[in-house]
């Protein structure tokens, strides 16, 4: 693996980490939050740089390391780089308790990207669920800034309840920048009166041109499996379907097996696969 001049990886020791200061800490939902990262070397601090849909590897002594995709601009670094956490695992867990000023480990960015380049033109269709929305946000950005290059973008996003939903605060500025934001919940409170059902059945309510269109999807595996059914029957071709799979991931370079799904581990070969290249891995019915 040989280190480009925008990542912070060190080609002679790849597992050694660059250092960042905690700049702010933003709560998101019950048990998630975002933290934004400002490298300490000035010199990584004014190159790095990362494609949407790639995850860095975050490290705290004592505790261990946890890949966690980006989820900021990815035109907008300001020097800093924000990452959206489940606190779930003993290094999230760990990484939740701290505050402004602490300094956390880093390497990346690892893993391949959205194809936002490819699909210029096209009609795209982003549908997410849960946490699954951090890994697409640098997408979304990416998009309004380039909004003339593609077609009708549509995304669909749910959660369990309205509590669980990320980034309401952004909803409009989305909508503003020319994307169709439809957002639903499983299950609705007193506070909602917006869609209830799973991201999978607004499919139903939107007219795609599969000549035209494509999907990006990430968020929980029941969700990734019948939005990739929907997508398949309204003939959008498997080479038009991406996924992104974060799964069981600890070295982010392919060397502990954790990841591997068929001939591929996700932390080297993915995140982000076409789903033809899963098809055969990736079973609709039954993964």
């Amino acid at each position: 693996m040989t280190a480009l001049p925008h990542t912070a990886v060190n080609p002679d020791q790849l597992l050694y980490p660059y250092w960042a200061e905690i700049t702010q800490i933003k709560p998101e939902t019950e048990g998630v939050g975002s933290i934004w990262l400002r490298f300490e070397d000035p010199a990584i601090r004014e190159s790095y740089r990362f494609l949407p849909g790639q995850f860095n590897m975050l490290y705290l002594p004592g505790y261990g390391e946890a890949a966690i995709s980006i989820s900021s601009d990815p035109q907008d670094t300001k020097g800093m780089v924000g990452h959206t956490i489940r606190f779930v695992g003993n290094v999230t867990k760990a990484i939740s308790r701290l505050k402004a000023g602490d300094v956390i480990g880093l390497r990346g960015p690892f893993g391949s990207a959205w194809p936002m380049d490819e699909i210029e033109g096209r009609d795209v269709v982003i549908a997410s669920g849960g946490i699954g929305l951090a890994p697409l946000r640098p997408a979304i950005y990416h998009i309004l800034h380039n909004r003339q290059k593609y077609g009708k973008v549509l995304l669909i996003y749910g959660a369990r309840t309205p509590k669980d939903l990320l980034y309401p605060y952004e909803y409009e500025q989305w909508r503003a920048g020319g994307i169709d934001v439809q957002i639903t919940v499983d299950r609705a409170d007193e506070t909602w009166d917006g869609q209830v059902g799973v991201v999978p059945m607004l499919f139903y309510r939107f007219r795609l041109d599969h000549q035209k269109s494509v999907v990006l999807t990430c968020g929980p595996e029941i969700m990734i499996r019948f939005v990739i059914y929907e997508g398949l029957a309204r003939r959008i071709p498997a080479e038009r379907i991406y996924v992104s799979l974060e799964r069981n991931m600890k070295c982010g370079q392919g060397s502990c097996g954790h990841c591997q799904i068929g001939p591929y581990f996700i932390c080297k070969d993915g995140p982000v696969f076409r789903f033809d290249a899963l098809e055969k891995f990736f079973n609709v019915e039954e993964y």
